[in-house]
């Protein structure tokens, strides 16, 4: 593979399809190191056993990450029923059984339960941290975990198919925080029975869409740093529901400075967000104050 040459700057977002059996951390280690970036980081953990989308960032795109790390999910998913186990998913050990399988029409009238904002308890494997530490491993060791309930909203939840009477298909778009196994483990119990997640796909995160998503093995034989440069998505695709403003270009060296600037015209109002640019170069995210916008993060792009 050819080497990336001292000093040229990768800054972007790489949207990867993780595969089951990878954590999240692994896969952005392999990432930068196929870029040979300095920076990297994700935008939202997805289990070693699921698939998807899992968008990592690059350079001066990781301080963009905080907005995809908010932004919207959806995910497939497939509910196993008839069994309950400690990690929500299929690789914990069974915990209860149930031979109650419910019907299409009871799936489907059970899910509008689970839209809007609902209370949610996490999964006792998770990364979520309990005293310092984080719950899987307290978990692992075999300690009793208590996860407290929290609010996650639900934006839809469709069912899509049933493959059969053990195993049924579904859709959901959420926010941030929402543990889909969470939702497959409680949907399971509202329907009289017990149940796991045995599939799990993110198909969106943020902007970041399947349909953009390239595979490690497809990464790792374009080989060459021109190829690998056109798998990256520019810095600003995290921040495209954010309006912006356009500067001069001395006010566009006063935001690189980390001063703020005045504006004599069409301020935005007070508290606004907005992606500042020059001639649609991303240069920093600003806020305003009715009357200027003070730089909140300034990119070296």
């Amino acid at each position: 593979m050819a080497r990336r040459k001292k000093g040229d700057k990768i800054d972007g977002w790489v949207v990867l399809d993780k595969p089951v059996g990878l954590g999240s951390t692994p896969a952005v280690s392999r990432v930068r190191r196929l870029f040979g970036a300095q920076k990297a980081g994700h935008g939202g953990t997805l289990d070693p056993l699921a698939s998807g989308v899992l968008p990592i960032a690059l350079g001066e795109a990781t301080k963009t990450v905080p907005f995809v790390m908010d932004g919207r999910k959806e995910y497939r998913f497939t509910l196993k029923f008839g069994e309950a186990r400690s990690t929500e998913d299929s690789e914990g050990e069974v915990t209860a059984s149930s031979e109650v399988r419910p019907t299409d029409e009871a799936i489907r009238d059970a899910l509008g339960a689970f839209l809007g904002e609902i209370e949610q308890v996490p999964p006792a494997f998770s990364a979520l941290k309990i005293d310092g530490q984080r719950a899987y491993d307290l978990a692992r060791a075999g300690e009793a975990v208590e996860m407290k309930s929290r609010k996650v909203r639900i934006d839809r939840l469709e069912f899509l198919a049933r493959p059969d009477r053990d195993h049924a298909d579904l859709v959901v778009e959420c926010g941030k925080g929402t543990y889909i196994r969470s939702l497959g483990r409680d949907l399971a119990v509202a329907l009289g029975t017990v149940g796991h997640l045995s599939a799990l796909r993110r198909t969106a995160a943020g902007p970041f869409r399947e349909e953009q998503a390239i595979s490690l093995p497809k990464l790792e034989a374009l080989g060459h740093i021109p190829a690998l440069f056109g798998a990256l998505v520019p810095v600003v695709t995290a921040l495209d529901d954010i309006p912006a403003l356009a500067l001069t270009e001395a006010q566009a060296n006063q935001l690189r400075h980390g001063q703020p600037v005045l504006l004599t015209r069409d301020a935005p109002s007070s508290g606004a967000l907005l992606r500042a640019e020059l001639d649609e170069r991303l240069v920093a995210l600003v806020r305003s104050d009715g009357t200027s916008i003070q730089p909140v993060r300034v990119f070296n792009l």
